[in-house]
C-alpha cells in the first residue's frame, strides 16, 4: 500500500493531477482536443472556457509529460517561496493571459490552429523566475528560445509564439507583484 506524505499533497502536485485527468478525459471524447483546445469554436461556438481548459490540454503523451516535469521543478519551488495560493493564482492569471494573447496571434495569423499545453503558463512562470532570480535570467530565456525554435527546425508544430508571450506575462506579473508586495510592508 503506497503512503502519501502531506509533502505530496502540495498546489503544484494538484495542478499536475488535474491536467494528467484532464488529459485522460480529452483522449476519452470525441474531437476532446478541439473542445478542451483554444481554438474558433472559442468565438464562433461559444466556447468560453477554452483559454482555462486549454492549459490542461495536451497533444500527446510526451508532450504532457515534458510540461508537467517542468512544471513540478518551477512550480513546487514558487509554491515553497511564495506559498500555494500565490502559485496556484500566478499559474491560472498568467495562463489564461497567455492563452487569450496567443489566441489574438494565432486569429490573425493562422486561425486553424488549436492550441493545447500548459506550456504558455510554464513559460509565465519561467518568466516570474527570472524577474526575481537575475542570476537565472539568461539561463531562462535561452532555455525558452531553444524549445521554442529546435522544435521547428525538426518539422514539430510547435505554439513558439506562446512560450514567448507567456515569458513576457511572467515577467510583467512578477513586476506588478513586487509592487504589491511592496505595499504590503
Amino acid at each position: 500500500m503506497m503512503k502519501f506524505s502531506k509533502s505530496d499533497f502540495t498546489a503544484t502536485n494538484v495542478i499536475i493531477f488535474i491536467t494528467v485527468v484532464a488529459y485522460i478525459v480529452q483522449i476519452n471524447i470525441e474531437q476532446g482536443a478541439l473542445f478542451m483546445g483554444l481554438n474558433l469554436y472559442f468565438l464562433v461556438g461559444g466556447f468560453f472556457w477554452q483559454p482555462l481548459t486549454s492549459i490542461f490540454s495536451h497533444g500527446g503523451i510526451a508532450h504532457l509529460g515534458m510540461n508537467m516535469f517542468v512544471l513540478w521543478q518551477f512550480g513546487n519551488l514558487i509554491e515553497r517561496a511564495r506559498g500555494a495560493r500565490s502559485f496556484v493564482t500566478l499559474y491560472l492569471v498568467t495562463g489564461i493571459l497567455t492563452s487569450l494573447l496567443s489566441f489574438l496571434y494565432i486569429f490573425y495569423v493562422d486561425v486553424r490552429v488549436n492550441l493545447v499545453g500548459a506550456s504558455g503558463a510554464i513559460c509565465a512562470i519561467l518568466g516570474y523566475v527570472a524577474y526575481f532570480d537575475k542570476t537565472q535570467r539568461g539561463g531562462i530565456v535561452t532555455w525558452i528560445l531553444l524549445i521554442s525554435v529546435a522544435p521547428l527546425l525538426i518539422g514539430l508544430p510547435i505554439a513558439w509564439y506562446a512560450h514567448f508571450i507567456g515569458l513576457f506575462v511572467g515577467f510583467v506579473y512578477a513586476i506588478m507583484h513586487k509592487q504589491v508586495l511592496q505595499r504590503k510592508l
